[in-house]
């Protein structure tokens, strides 16, 4: 380098020697070092945990290199008020129709169709498949698929031909070629495999295993062409559309209720102006996972509120950690005193001083970012098990993050070290050296402060952590209004339409089970689209969007829902389909008393009658929904509204009674793959996102804590190791044990009474704003603010003790003698 080096020898010398006194420094006070380089290695990795989390949510769908430009096209429905009574992500096939005639601004439109759990059998391999999507042949126009074997230009050109994960085809045909095999889909039509795809990413917001032609829908026997054009209730079609690069959907959103008017004239709205009560929408493809939270999604999508808080909990922990550094390199400033008098002495500048003392903290931090990224590779399996997420490194070797990730040392390094090295290169050589030099003043009060702040996060994280707690204890013992237990589960099937009694007999007949129903919806789903309802004698319209389940005569008794008045569907009357039974808040939102209500005639959509009773409210949703109006519905067999069949267990003996059902089951529909789950199973994954979101705000509330007590514990060593002449003298006067322990310790609990004044406001406003998610939440009981300073108290108390109890109880003579 020499003289071409833009620093020239001198200047690297110079770095060099501040490196090695930096070492140095780092070996001679081994302790605080260690405090230093463990809370700063346990902090990074913590925040590099939580940045490979947050970039992993922030990448969803962003790999399809046309992702600035596709976007989702969403409905809403309205009442007669104009409120959003229903938002989906999908709308009905006749809109996919027209949208490409009517704006030529669209270069291309793509739709997806969930054909549910589907049965599909390759010789004898009958297997329930669960992502099975209809798709359009341009779909690979607009998504970015890796096409492994056949053509992505025609290969769901035809209809009934299908396209196979490569996971999917392994599973049915192994090591064969899988193209031009047949195979036979829900024991109704045969489908020829055209293709092999692969498997879209993790960070898709959807996930097809399997694609089946679009054309097909236009055979009669699956959907039929008619339907697709003229079928405006099914909104059931995820529908794409592909737009010009920077183009302004603010434009085409304005299009949408006169284009609404236009098709849907006299249609599902009669001699109504349509828009007033639906409403379509554009959702960026990259915006789906973190910001779209419709009544009906592909899957479970992400929050980036969520995102928020883990961002909110990396600074925290980091900033805790830094905090340590800032205490204990000023505490330990008293020590370095005398060297710093005589650097000054023999000519060194106070510019010369700061960066000394900033190439220790960065060095340090060199070496636990070093430390932390080992500990990535280590903890990502465990944060990947707890979260249900597939985290990879990989999503960190990339340019724009490898650069940050270069310049974080320097930053930590120099935003922990930046005070100690103001503070210290600030001491005047004739005090230091003359050992006049003390510790104090504006000093300690500004290490008070960090204290305070690193406590303050602490008891806030423990206050968050007690609430989600107990919020999730709440809503898992809140009565439901309806028994949730022993209740098994199976995706209803056309083939059972005739020989469902055959079914239900041969199964009660067995002394396991209590009772069977069939349901369009099951509690713990989300309910579909209601309809607008005339009721009463002169059958007005109610002006209230009422949601409904399609039931058979077991529905009541099996869920044990209670009757509030009336009576149930019963086998006894053969003009049941033609009445309805209401819950409590439909009958409220209507205007009718409950014992009132029973005998009205009531019309829902096309179907006219009377209720026959009405059942207590209950909750069918999640806790994070309010409980809405209601009518249970029994429409005729023939229509087959089933989409759900529960099996009420006795209880006595599960292996034995599902055993039963299995065999009852291939006895009765040998060529439907027999598959179940149990409802109780269904109502915690109703929660699941937030019992893993408490999970991981516990353990980081841990982490953060220990970091704080680190420090503090190194703090408090210190802080005594300077008053150990004075606690000599104390204990001489007759001073105990207990009292300079407490003495000791006041001071340093002081500090945690006022981090818990300023911490109980914060945590109250955030909780607050976080409970709103729930339509049924917890009142915050004062005692869990009360419980949190406690414990914070508790912890530095112990932290102080350890420390404090050694000083209290060594002998005062030695500490004395060398005054």
């Amino acid at each position: 380098m020499g003289a071409n080096s833009p620093l020239g020898d001198g200047g690297i010398a110079m770095i060099r020697n501040y490196l090695k006194i930096a070492f140095r420094n780092l070996a001679k006070y081994k302790f605080i070092s260690f405090v230093n380089l463990f809370g700063l290695t346990v902090g990074l990795t913590c925040c590099l945990l939580i940045t490979t989390y947050i970039l992993n949510e922030l990448s969803y769908d962003r790999y399809n290199k046309n992702a600035e430009n596709i976007y989702r096209v969403t409905r809403d429905f309205n009442n007669e008020d104009g409120v959003v009574s229903l938002r989906l992500s999908t709308i009905s096939p006749p809109f996919g129709y027209y949208l490409p005639n009517d704006f030529p601004d669209i270069q291309k439109m793509t739709r997806l169709l969930d054909n549910g759990i589907t049965p599909l059998r390759y010789k004898d391999k009958l297997i329930n498949e669960q992502n099975v999507f209809f798709a359009d042949e341009n779909l690979f126009d607009v998504f970015t698929v890796k096409v492994l074997k056949g053509n992505p230009k025609n290969a769901l050109s035809g209809p009934f031909s299908v396209m196979l994960t490569e996971e999917t085809a392994k599973k049915y045909f192994g090591d064969e070629d899988p193209i031009n095999k047949v195979m036979r889909a829900n024991n109704q039509f045969d489908v020829k495999v055209t293709g092999i795809y692969k498997s879209f990413p993790a960070n898709s917001h959807i996930h097809p295993g399997m694609l089946i032609s679009f054309n097909t829908l236009k055979d009669s026997a699956v959907y039929g062409e008619r339907n697709l054009e003229t079928n405006w209730g099914n909104n059931s079609f995820f529908t794409y559309l592909l737009l010009p690069p920077h183009y302004n959907t603010k434009r085409m959103l304005a299009q949408f209720p006169a284009f609404i008017d236009k098709r849907m004239y006299n249609q599902e709205y009669v001699g109504k102006r349509a828009s007033k009560y639906t409403k379509l929408g554009l959702q960026k493809l990259a915006d789906i996972h973190l910001y779209s939270h419709t009544d009906y999604e592909a899957e479970p999508n992400g929050d980036i509120k969520r995102v928020y808080i883990f961002s909110a909990i990396a600074l925290f922990i980091l900033l805790i950690a830094c905090i340590n550094y800032m205490n204990l390199s000023t505490a330990r400033s008293a020590l370095r005193s005398r060297e710093i008098g005589i650097r000054k002495v023999v000519g060194a500048r106070k510019k010369e001083l700061i960066f000394q003392f900033l190439a220790e903290s960065v060095l340090l931090s060199w070496v636990a970012i070093g430390l932390a990224i080992g500990c990535l590779y280590l903890c990502l399996p465990w944060l990947n098990k707890i979260s249900g997420q597939e985290l990879s490194t990989s999503i960190l070797i990339k340019w724009q993050i490898l650069v940050p990730l270069f310049f974080t040392p320097f930053l930590v390094g120099i935003l922990s070290g930046i005070y100690p090295a103001l503070f210290m290169s600030s001491f005047q050589p004739v005090k230091t050296l003359k050992g006049l030099f003390r510790v104090g003043g504006s000093n300690i009060s500004f290490r008070k402060v960090l204290v305070v702040t690193q406590f303050s996060i602490s008891i806030i994280l423990i206050i968050t952590t007690a609430i989600v707690f107990q919020q999730l204890h709440y809503i898992q013992q809140k009565s439901l209004g309806f028994d949730k237990e022993h209740i098994v589960v199976i995706p209803y099937n056309n083939a059972l339409k005739d020989k469902y009694e055959t079914f239900r007999t041969e199964l009660l007949a067995n002394s396991n089970f209590k009772n069977s129903t069939r349901t369009s919806r099951i509690p713990t789903g989300r309910y579909d689209m209601g309809a607008y309802t005339l009721s009463g004698d002169s059958m007005k319209a109610t002006n209230t969007d009422i949601k409904f389940v399609s039931v058979d005569y077991d529905f009541v008794p099996t869920y044990g829902i209670q009757m509030a008045a009336g009576r149930n569907f019963s086998r006894e009357y053969g003009t049941d389909t033609a009445s309805f039974v209401l819950n409590e808040s439909a009958v409220k939102a209507i205007g009718w008393k409950t014992k009132d209500a029973v005998g009205k005639d009531f019309k829902y959509g096309n179907t006219k009658g009377h209720v026959i009773g009405v059942i207590k409210d209950f909750h069918f949703e999640s806790m994070h929904q309010s409980i809405v109006p209601l009518v249970l519905v029994m429409f005729p067999p023939s229509l087959n509204y089933y989409n759900n069949l529960s099996i009420k267990f006795s209880g006595n003996n599960i292996p034995a009674s599902l055993s039963h059902l299995e065999s009852t089951w291939k006895k009765i529909l040998p060529e439907i793959p027999y598959q179940y789950t149990f409802l109780d199973e269904n109502f915690d994954k109703l929660y699941q996102a937030e019992q893993r979101q408490a999970n991981i705000f516990t353990i980081f509330a841990c982490i953060a804590i220990f970091i704080a007590c680190l420090g503090l514990f190194g703090l408090s060593a210190f802080a005594i190791s300077q008053r150990i002449k004075e606690i000599g003298i104390r204990k001489v006067l007759g001073a105990s044990v207990s009292t300079i322990v407490a003495l000791l310790s006041t001071d340093f609990l002081k500090l945690v009474v006022i981090s818990a004044i300023i911490a109980f406001p914060v945590a109250w406003y955030f909780m607050r704003n976080w409970l709103q998610d729930f339509a049924y939440r917890i009142k915050m009981p004062w005692w869990i603010f009360i419980a949190a300073g406690i414990t914070a108290a508790f912890i530095a108390l112990i932290t102080i003790s350890f420390q404090a109890i050694k000083a209290a109880i060594a002998n005062p003579v030695k500490s004395l003698r060398t005054e």
